[in-house]
Formats: structure tokens, C-alpha cells, sequence
């Protein structure tokens, strides 16, 4: 009897959209000039019910048998045209059904059949999700079509939970604790977990605040010698940068080599979204294996599975173009309230915001859905919706506030996705930095920390300043889902406008000044080796101190050839740090307890620059300088930034205190999914029990 009733319900679904379909396609042959379903002559409406009644079913069943094999023949077209061209090959597939009616009487233009096939997608799936709402059969099935999985995929059940580990990339500790706040909280359903079945605890980064470091070491085990999001190396003549593809693929290797174990999903895990795969023999849209085809290594085939649904691309192509005129009108608005700081918002950004709040959302959170529904152990995840967006508006701008609650319903979606999966899943939420807001340093002071640096070494300063350069993950993924190819490596002095044999007293070459949020790095190329305090000071006198008196810059960090690594600050402080003693103001006292700690590891890396340079922070506020063109920044010590989140489930043990350091929080993950494995089956959502 429940097999009887379960086939009657799916056929009454089955029937339900079919007549929205047809319903829809008859009003659209109404609206739309060129869009016909009746003869020259014309039709009764009976007539024209039932020729829109094949069109709809024919189209149903194109998209059913033959839309999966058009986009498997298709996986060589760059991802994000994929999702233009779905528009186009669904709208031949209507063409197809149209031309099946009787006696021609369904006709439509090229337009036209595109605008109708997209509607009668989204209507489709829309009447789907609506009757799946009290069916969990139902409600599975459409789980799978939005994730792009087939019903007959194998599932891995068992009895032991799994681990789905969702990064909200920049969100700070503070910043959620203000959006889970309150009556009418920005993310309800992250202040359901966190009243529930969660607890949420600090964690605090190391010198690099940013994803580069901290999503190395959480997934990986190491970040050591990762010293900023970019740097560069003498003995390469080249600059490291985190979300180029190559540099992720190296900087993935050394930690393996480092760690001595493959990372933190090597069990039956998988990697979405993310600079690295932590060893997961799944891995999509994964900037670390951009370049490779092996099966299952393609960074760019979650798009294609999310893509195979019609109404995916139709909804996520809807959202984008809202997202665009969004953003335009905000930063109008910004520009017209003469906010303050305020950064450039023209360019390309428009497009990568849109790509990282819409397509980068959709598809990873599709992808999470799918994994969970095949019950894979372990699943990492990045979504980098709100860093991209922080950067340019503000951690706690209107525009953010939005971007965290369109979040919210993904993690609500994954939350409830577990639900409908083979086994039990612990949902854990984590950040790998927050973010610090203030004033570029160019725009507050006149002139950039590559210009300063030149005053200091007694170089002309060009009169053409180059164009602020900044860094984010959305950038790299966008480029890759375009299929872009990777930028050329910089030679020395690129960075600063110069070639190799730059201009400059006796022919030296020029410094290499590169920032990583309100992190600069300063590199002498015919220096060899980490150039010395006394090096320095022998070639350019004037730099140090040039550096160390200016108002917008916190400290400096220094090898000394007598003291080691040395804290450099205002006035003549030193802060020595393998000794401890202080001369002077100790310069790092603004950037709390355990800033002598964090840049005395980083210290010690071979590839920290000759001068690390930390911008000011404002004690009141916490307001830093990026050294980048963004008013929200991530990347050093001050403010926020370096105040990251981590929610776990009760039903986990709780950590051992604040964690410091992203190599910390690598090993508490791990020790949770030791801990999932001992577990009985317990259901995400289930009571659990009172934190140890």
C-alpha cells in the first residue's frame, strides 16, 4: 500500500507540472507577439490547451532524456559561458517540442523560445520545491536536481556521522555575533544553531590573516613560510601569489611535504571551493587543481553538474543580473551620500562581486548538497560572498548585511540537506579571518607604501602612480571558471613599474613593495639572502626610520645581525624578540597579547621579506590601512581581523579554550572527526547532549 501511495503522489507531482507548464506556456503565447500555439486561422481555446499541452510535455521530456548528454558534450566550454549557452540549447529544446505540435500551429523566434524555455524551467522547479515541501521523498529529489545528481547515484550509508566543514570566508567573531543577535537576527538560521545544538567559540589567526595561510594550514596541517597573500621569492625571482592557480598548486605541495600526512579530507573527502583540496579524492572549483583533467580533479566540474539543470542556470542567471544592478546602485549611492572611506567600484568588480555573491554561492552550495546526499565522509567548503563584498563596502555596511543573510539560507539549506542524506552529518561552521575597516593608506596619507618606500631609498616616485593592486579569492576563481589563462609570473621590480636592471643610485634595482591587506612587504633582489637591519641601513640609510616615524604604519619587523628578528616602531622603539626586552614604547602593545608571538613565528620563515611592514591601528576603533584598494582588509595584525569564528556541534567536544593559530585549528577539526567515528548514529538537528 505505501508503494501504491508513493507512485500515486509522484504521478500527481508529475501531473501538477505538467499543467503549470502548460498554463504558463498558454500565457506566455499571449503576452509574447511572437510566440504562437494556434493556426493562422485561429484555434478554440480547448485547441490551444492542448497543442500548449504537447509543447509543454515534449519540452519536459527533451530536457529529461536529451539535456544531460548535451552538457556532458560540452565540458571543454569555459564554466561560466556553459551557463550562456544553457540558455540558448534550452531554448533549441523548446524549439524541438514546439515543432512536434500538430500541423505547425506552435511557432516562436529564435528570442523568444529562449525567454520561454527559461521561464518554463523556473516555473517547473518552482512547482517542484512548492509540492515537495511535505513530502521527503519529494523534497530529496529535488535536493539531488538542484545539486545535479542522478536518483541512481550510489550513496555511502552508514551508521557513523559524517563531517560537512562550511567556511563563511571573512566573517569575524564579532561581525556574527552582532547578525545572530537580537529578535530579528540577520542569519536566524545560524542563531537557530547557536541557541540549539552549537556553540560558538573565538579563534585568533597568525601574522597573515588571510585565506592564503589560514586555509593552507586548517586543511593541510602547515602554513609555515606562508608570510603574506603575496610575496616575493630571490632565489625564483618570482612573486608567490595565493590565488594563482600555480602558486596554490605549490604552496599545496610544500605543506604535504611539510605535514607529512595529505590533509585533512584525504578519507573519502571533498574539497568545494576552496585554494586546496586537503587531500580529497573529490575536488571542484578548487584553485590548486585548476590546470589538471584527471577524473574527479576538474576545478571547474561542479559547474557542470549544477549547470545540467535548466532552471539552475535560470534562477542563478536572474540573480546575477539583479546582483549587478545592486551593486551599481549602491555604490551610486555611496558616492552620491559622499560616504567616507570610500574606494573605486568600476572595473571588473560589478562582475566578480556578482560572480562571487550568485554563481560562486549557488554552485558550491549545490555541490555540498550533493555531497551530502552521497554521504561522502568529509566536505570542506568556501564561500567567499561576503569577504569579496566586505572589501569594497565595509564589514558592517548595508550591502554586507545583505550578503549575510542570503548566506544564511545556504547554510539553512545544507543544514536541511543533511536531513535527506544515507547517514548522520555534524554541520561545523568556521571563518579563517575577519576583517579590519579603515582607510586605504593611499587615500588617507597622500601616497602609497610603494611611494614611501621610494622617498626612503632617495628614488624618483613616477609621476603615473600604478594602479592599486588587491587581492581576493573570488578574483582567482572567477578567472579559472572563465577559463582564463594564468597571468605571467612578476620579475623583480614589476610590482614597482621597473624591469629587472630598474634605475636607481649605481644601478641597483629597484625594491620589490608588495601589500597583503594592511601587511607590506619590502625586498631588496640584489640584496642576497634575508638583507640584515645593518644591510639595509648601509644602502638606504634613510628608509628605516623614513618607514618606522610615519603615522600610518604600526611597526616594522627586522632581522638584526646582533638581536635577531627585531619590532621596529615610532620614536626608536625596539621590541627584540628573542630576548623579549623593550626599548622604548613596546610597538606592538596596539595589536594585543599575543601580536609578539604571531610575528615572531613568521619571523622565522625563509621567505619573510627584508621589511614586514604593519600599518597603524587605531586603539578606539580598531581601524587599520590596507596597502590595498579596500576599506574592509584582512591580511595583519589590528582590529578585527584577526578574530576569527568557530561553531561546532554539542555533540562534539568543545575546544580546549581561545585556539591561536590556523595549524591549532587544523588539529581540532581532525580530532572531531576521530571523534565522529566513534560516535553511534546521531542525526544532525537531533538533541545532543550537554557540552563536555
Amino acid at each position: 500500500m505505501t508503494a501504491w501511495r508513493n507512485g500515486g503522489a509522484a504521478l500527481l507531482r508529475v501531473l501538477a507540472v505538467w499543467a503549470v507548464g502548460t498554463l504558463t506556456m498558454v500565457l506566455l503565447a499571449l503576452v509574447l507577439p511572437d510566440f504562437r500555439l494556434q493556426s493562422a486561422d485561429g484555434d478554440s481555446f480547448t485547441r490551444v490547451g492542448v497543442t500548449a499541452a504537447l509543447g509543454a510535455g515534449c519540452f519536459s521530456l527533451l530536457n529529461a532524456l536529451v539535456w544531460p548528454w548535451l552538457v556532458r558534450a560540452l565540458l571543454l566550454v569555459p564554466a561560466l559561458a556553459l551557463g550562456s549557452l544553457v540558455f540558448l540549447l534550452n531554448g533549441s529544446l523548446l524549439w524541438l517540442a514546439l515543432s512536434a505540435t500538430p500541423d505547425g500551429r506552435g511557432t516562436a523566434g529564435p528570442g523568444t523560445a529562449v525567454v520561454v524555455a527559461a521561464v518554463m524551467s523556473v516555473t517547473a522547479s518552482a512547482t517542484s520545491t512548492f509540492l515537495a515541501t511535505r513530502d521527503p521523498g519529494a523534497q530529496s529529489r529535488r535536493l539531488r536536481r538542484l545539486a545535479g545528481r542522478r536518483a541512481s547515484a550510489p550513496a555511502r550509508h552508514s551508521v557513523t556521522p559524517g563531517i560537512v566543514f562550511l567556511q563563511l570566508d571573512g566573517i569575524g567573531y564579532d561581525v556574527l555575533c552582532e547578525a545572530i543577535d537580537g529578535d530579528r537576527p540577520v542569519m536566524p538560521a545560524v542563531a537557530a544553531l547557536c541557541g540549539t545544538s552549537h556553540r560558538l567559540t573565538l579563534w585568533h589567526t597568525d601574522w597573515s590573516s588571510q585565506t592564503g595561510a589560514a586555509q593552507l594550514a586548517i586543511l593541510h596541517g602547515s602554513n609555515e613560510d606562508v608570510p603574506a597573500f603575496r610575496w616575493y621569492e630571490k632565489e625564483t625571482g618570482e612573486v608567490i601569489v595565493s590565488n594563482r592557480p600555480s602558486s596554490a598548486a605549490e604552496l599545496q605541495r610544500r605543506a604535504v611535504a611539510r605535514s607529512g600526512v595529505p590533509g585533512l579530507l584525504a578519507h573519502d573527502g571533498a574539497s568545494r571551493g576552496n585554494l586546496f583540496t586537503g587531500g580529497a579524492g573529490q575536488a571542484a572549483l578548487v584553485l590548486s587543481v585548476a590546470a589538471r583533467r584527471r577524473p574527479g580533479q576538474r576545478s571547474r566540474a561542479g559547474y557542470f553538474a549544477y549547470f545540467a539543470d535548466p532552471a539552475n542556470a535560470a534562477r542563478t542567471a536572474a540573480s546575477f543580473l539583479a546582483e549587478l544592478v545592486r551593486e551599481v546602485g549602491q555604490a551610486l549611492r555611496a558616492r552620491l551620500a559622499g560616504e567616507r572611506p570610500r574606494v573605486s567600484r568600476g572595473g571588473l568588480y560589478p562582475l566578480i562581486r556578482a560572480f562571487a555573491t550568485v554563481v560562486q554561492r549557488d554552485v558550491v552550495t549545490a555541490a555540498v548538497i550533493g555531497d551530502v546526499l552521497t554521504g561522502r565522509t568529509s566536505v570542506y567548503a568556501d564561500l567567499v560572498a561576503y569577504d569579496e563584498v566586505a572589501h569594497h563596502s565595509g564589514p558592517r555596511g548595508r550591502d554586507t548585511r545583505q550578503v549575510l543573510a542570503r548566506l544564511d539560507r545556504c547554510v539553512d539549506l545544507i543544514a536541511r540537506a543533511t536531513h535527506h542524506a544515507p547517514r548522520p552529518y555534524h554541520l561545523v561552521l568556521l571563518s579563517d579571518h575577519g576583517q579590519s575597516q579603515g582607510e586605504p593608506f593611499a587615500a588617507a596619507y597622500g601616497h602609497s607604501l610603494e611611494e614611501l618606500v621610494r622617498i626612503g631609498c632617495g628614488r624618483p616616485v613616477p609621476r603615473q602612480p600604478r594602479r592599486p593592486e588587491t587581492g581576493a579569492e573570488a578574483r582567482g576563481a572567477a578567472r579559472v571558471a572563465l577559463h582564463r589563462p594564468e597571468r605571467p609570473p612578476e620579475p623583480p621590480g614589476a610590482a614597482n613599474g621597473e624591469g629587472a636592471a630598474g634605475g636607481g643610485p649605481g644601478g641597483r634595482t629597484a625594491p620589490v613593495v608588495l601589500g597583503s591587506g594592511n601587511l607590506g612587504l619590502v625586498s631588496f633582489p640584489d640584496l642576497p639572502g634575508r638583507a640584515s637591519r645593518q644591510a639595509i641601513e648601509r644602502r638606504y640609510p634613510a628608509l628605516l626610520r623614513t618607514l618606522a616615524e610615519h603615522p600610518g604604519i604600526g611597526f616594522l619587523l627586522v632581522d638584526d645581525e646582533r638581536h635577531g628578528p627585531v619590532v621596529l616602531g615610532a620614536g626608536g622603539a625596539e621590541h627584540r624578540l628573542a630576548t623579549g626586552e623593550i626599548t622604548g614604547h613596546d610597538p606592538l602593545t596596539p595589536f594585543g597579547p599575543g601580536a609578539a608571538a604571531a610575528v615572531r613565528r613568521a619571523a622565522g620563515f625563509p621567505h619573510a621579506a627584508d621589511i614586514m611592514v604593519n600599518s597603524s591601528v587605531d586603539p578606539r576603533t580598531g581601524a587599520v590601512h590596507a596597502f590595498e584598494d579596500q576599506i574592509g582588509c584582512h591580511g595583519g595584525l589590528g582590529g578585527e581581523q584577526t578574530r576569527a569564528f568557530l561553531m561546532s556541534p554539542l555533540a562534539l567536544s568543545a575546544p580546549a579554550g581561545e585556539l591561536a593559530g590556523a595549524e591549532a585549528v587544523h588539529e581540532e577539526l581532525r580530532r572531531w572527526q576521530r571523534e565522529a567515528m566513534a560516535q553511534p548514529a546521531q542525526r544532525a538537528g537531533a538533541p545532543a547532549p550537554a557540552a563536555p
